[in-house]
């Protein structure tokens, strides 16, 4: 059985092989590949929604224990070209 995690975006559970490991290196939220960085570590879908209602609602903070803003931009950059599950539905729809 595979472990679970939680999407710190949208707060779904799922196994966490459909998730990506986040870590903190000075200030900014970088994306843990391997998952091997040390200390704390925070999931999140590998898509713009998540990754951005993670950052509007301060989650990042929340998830690795610090009181400022955290800087996820370089993610956004990363992974937000994948679009919304939203933009992906529509994309779908006019098929």
């Amino acid at each position: 059985m595979e472990p679970v995690r939680t999407c710190v975006g949208c707060r779904a559970r799922v196994p966490r092989s459909e998730l990506i490991r986040c870590v903190v290196r000075d200030g900014t939220v970088v994306a843990d590949a391997l998952a091997s960085h040390p200390g704390r570590g925070a999931w999140v879908h590998a898509t713009r929604d998540c990754i951005e209602t993670a950052t509007s609602r301060r989650a990042w903070a929340r998830a690795f224990r610090t009181a400022g803003p955290l800087d996820a931009g370089g993610l956004l950059a990363l992974y937000g070209s994948t679009g919304s599950s939203r933009e992906q539905a529509d994309r779908h729809m006019d098929n």
